[in-house]
């Protein structure tokens, strides 16, 4: 039961935060709309968020925690903190220098990632001067996953997951007090954001000494395991990053299509993050370091059964999600969303691009949990091949749909953009899947194929009672903010529980969900 109590702390933590991410959405589309200015920045705030996803907590971290959980089954001391001095003075140096190209070759930065923005000087303008603002963040926020990497090692997670909600009362304040005494409030949420990672640094130094490994960074190209680790990290910058790679490809042509585009497709992936961030990473950021050190003692059975495990909690939560966040994508938007200049066509924009992503929700965290299967055996090369699938499908399936509804004058071509996307989420998982299956490193047990026929039959229950619910209040848009949750909340609420209702009539029950002893 230990995985899943650690799972179900870090859920729960990381639910505050989604909640104070989306009070800080709200106030953003509340006090900025959806414009061109807006667009730009989600392009300022994309870019260095995508390199994150490669320097702190994507590939970063999925070869570090494994590294560093070896070398802590060892039981030296000594040699422990000398890895993490060396990491961490080599991940210092080379982000601080990516940095700082990033800085300088902004404006160069915002024609490849948002082409369209080339004769649209304005946004291309505000664009570069937000990038040159958000970008330090990099830094920040990779000596912050370096940290959090070494307290989940130890099985400490409460700090790593509650430091996002520092990020989120950062930019909710830059945009309340900063904004309205700026020439261009929107750039308010850019210095929000280069507060926010500083922030988040600080609170990690208590957490740190504590456990006494608070980094004293060295330069450590020639040390064997910074070595090991930057082997490892080369092909996982790809393939832990496969679902950002193409929401940046997704925003560089959705920067050809009309304003408020990237704006749309940005608040909509926000909302699917939420059962991403709060499930999917929270199991997977749990599992990585229990299959690493299975993989190391060699408990090859017990590594099997935690990923089945893993699978099986995944599916339990992936496919209601992702059939209830379709279903209700409209009113959800509109309660979130539509308030001061976000309009009712913001809404409607933004609830069909949510739906098109929540195609790939089960594949985006499935991936979760398939990933670490390969990572915690230190075997990064094939994710990466199934990254690199990924990618050049998404592209193409790009210039195959989004293109030619964008030629033809169609204003809903994002959600092609949408779609693909959710589509090359479904791809990634099934490639890990095959792959672990093939190898037999991973085979789903009947366990787990049965329970998968009871959950879609739940599924299918739940979405004809979210039907029936949403047809019987109508409108939501034209509703007073208050009865929008009222009548939000119980829909939600009503619809969970024909869904564990039916599971229970099935049999199902909690001893399913719990983490099979080694052997």
């Amino acid at each position: 039961m230990k995985l899943l109590r650690s799972t179900l702390l870090f859920s729960a933590l990381t639910f505050l935060s989604r909640l104070s991410g989306y009070a800080r959405d709200m106030v953003q589309a509340h006090v900025f709309g959806a414009s061109g200015l807006t667009d730009a920045f989600v392009v300022a705030y994309r870019i260095p968020n995508f390199l994150r996803r490669i320097f702190a907590e994507g590939a970063f971290a999925q070869a570090f925690v494994p590294v560093f959980s070896a070398a802590r089954q060892s039981g030296d001391r000594q040699a422990l903190r000398h890895l993490l001095d060396r990491v961490a003075g080599t991940l210092c140096a080379v982000v601080l220098v990516v940095t700082v190209i990033g800085v300088i070759c902004a404006p160069w930065l915002v024609n490849v990632f948002a082409p369209g923005y080339a004769g649209d000087p304005v946004r291309h303008a505000a664009a570069g001067d937000m990038l040159r603002i958000t970008f330090p963040y990099l830094f920040f926020i990779s000596m912050v996953a370096l940290a959090g990497g070494v307290l989940n090692s130890f099985q400490r997670f409460a700090v790593p997951a509650l430091t996002p909600i520092l990020h989120n009362l950062a930019v909710i304040a830059a945009a309340l007090w900063l904004a309205p005494l700026l020439e261009v409030p929107v750039y308010a949420l850019a210095w929000g954001v280069f507060a926010a990672g500083a922030i988040q640094l600080l609170v990690q130094v208590p957490a740190l000494a504590r456990l006494g490994l608070v980094p004293r960074p060295r330069l450590g190209f020639a040390d064997p395991g910074v070595r090991r680790v930057l082997r490892l990290m080369g092909p996982a910058v790809l393939s832990a990053s496969v679902s950002q790679v193409n929401l940046l490809v997704g925003t560089a042509f959705a920067s050809l299509l009309v304003a408020g585009s990237q704006t749309w497709l940005y608040l909509a992936d926000r909302l699917l993050e939420f059962p991403i961030g709060m499930f999917g990473v929270a199991l997977g950021t749990v599992l990585l370091p229990t299959l690493s050190r299975r993989s190391a003692a060699g408990d090859g059975e017990g590594f099997r059964r935690s990923i089945d495990w893993g699978v099986r909690v995944m599916m339990l939560l992936a496919l209601p999600a992702a059939a209830g966040l379709v279903v209700l994508a409209g009113p959800i938007c509109a309660t979130l969303y539509q308030h001061g200049r976000f309009t009712p066509e913001d809404t409607a924009m933004t609830a069909l691009a949510l739906s098109a992503l929540c195609v790939g929700l089960p594949g985006f965290m499935l991936g979760k949990v398939l990933a670490p299967g390969f990572f915690a055996r230190q075997d990064t090369r094939t994710p990466m091949r199934a990254a690199v699938i990924v990618v050049v499908v998404n592209i193409a399936l790009l210039f195959a749909v989004v293109l030619p509804l964008r030629n033809a004058g169609v204003a809903t071509a994002h959600v092609g953009i949408a779609l693909s996307t959710g589509l090359c989420g479904l791809l990634h998982a099934s490639l890990l899947g095959w792959w672990l299956y093939r190898r037999n490193i991973y085979r789903p047990g009947a366990e787990t194929v049965r329970l998968l026929l009871w959950l879609l039959l739940a599924c299918a229950a739940m979405v004809c009672v979210l039907l029936g619910a949403r047809q019987l209040v109508g409108d939501w848009t034209a509703l007073p903010l208050l009865w929008r949750l009222v009548h939000l909340a119980w829909v939600i609420l009503v619809g969970g529980l024909v869904y564990a209702a039916v599971l229970l009539l099935a049999g199902v029950r909690f001893r399913q969900l719990r983490e099979p002893p080694s052997d």
